[in-house]
């Protein structure tokens, strides 16, 4: 699946929330693969390919979802996709 790509990073409380867990959940209902990562400084990290129309549902799900009220800032960029992903999972 090459297509684009979606590079989120999400600010607010989103470590310690269950946040990478529910992101994965979320995924499984898209046709998209990708990763999801704390990252060092308090954010995390979404990387998500495939169709454009799928990952923009998939990003309004995770912003409608439980999640949506620890975030406080999504800084997000659109990409092409590299097809590198073959599933969607968490990562470190």
């Amino acid at each position: 699946m090459q297509g684009a790509r979606l590079h989120i990073f999400y600010s607010g409380r989103v470590q310690g929330v269950g946040f990478r867990y529910t992101c994965r959940r979320i995924a499984m209902g898209f046709e998209v693969t990708g990763v999801v990562r704390n990252c060092y400084d308090g954010r995390v990290e979404l990387i998500a390919e495939g169709r454009r129309e799928e990952l923009e549902a998939f990003r309004g799900a995770i912003l409608e979802s439980e999640l949506g009220s620890f975030i406080r800032r999504e800084d997000a960029n659109w990409e092409e996709g590299s097809g590198e992903f073959t599933g969607f999972s968490i990562v470190s």
